[in-house]
């Protein structure tokens, strides 16, 4: 999934925002957590954390502290 020739963040942000665009991470639904995401692409936690902050700066999700981050709810 990752291409390790190319920078992985970019690729990482385009995955995620793909996922949620398509479904996968349905609108309302919890986001897997910064460590999950990061075990799968074997990538750094703060990588990952970079990640988030770009989708959370695109308004695809939001994050509450200790709760999580969340599919953004389009439906409003």
């Amino acid at each position: 999934m990752i291409d390790r020739t190319q920078p992985v963040y970019p690729q990482l942000v385009s995955i995620l925002r793909a996922r949620i665009t398509d479904g996968t991470y349905a609108s309302g639904s919890r986001m897997p957590a910064v460590l999950a995401v990061a075990s799968e692409f074997d990538v750094a936690a703060s990588t990952v954390q970079r990640a988030f902050a770009a989708l959370r700066a695109d308004g695809l999700i939001i994050t509450w502290s200790g709760r999580g981050s969340f599919v953004a709810d389009k439906s409003t």
